[in-house]
């Protein structure tokens, strides 16, 4: 068997694990009723209690350098995923797709932290 088939096998084997693991919104505890609430529209923030905390959230953010962490390491593996499947070309696609799905990731965490900091700190 040659090289180039082995590292197919091996990044195809790598990917299958990775999305075979289970989805960690499953793994959460059901959220209170005060949460659905507020999730459903039912408990309303003002605008500027939301831009608040939005703004407390990115200076946090950029004080422990999360989104760089978050976009960098899915880039990181998905070059490495992609190397492994297609060498120096799949590297670069995968590196691509990995920091486009990172920025998304980042986008998602980033407005689930606001919500429970709005809920934190603004009960109703």
């Amino acid at each position: 068997m040659n090289y180039k088939k082995l590292n197919r096998i091996a990044a195809l084997s790598v990917a299958a694990s990775i999305l075979s693991f289970p989805a960690a919104s499953f793994a959460q505890p059901l959220p209170s009723i005060h949460n659905a609430m507020f999730e459903s529209g039912m408990l309303q923030v003002t605008e500027a209690e939301h831009e608040r905390a939005k703004q407390q959230q990115t200076n946090e953010d950029h004080r422990k350098h999360t989104g760089a962490k978050v976009v960098g390491g899915t880039a990181a593996g998905g070059a490495v995923v992609g190397a492994l499947a297609g060498g120096g070309k799949g590297a670069l696609i995968g590196g691509a797709a990995g920091a486009g799905a990172g920025a998304v990731a980042n986008k998602v965490r980033k407005d689930k932290a606001v919500k429970k900091r709005e809920q934190r700190e603004y009960p109703q």
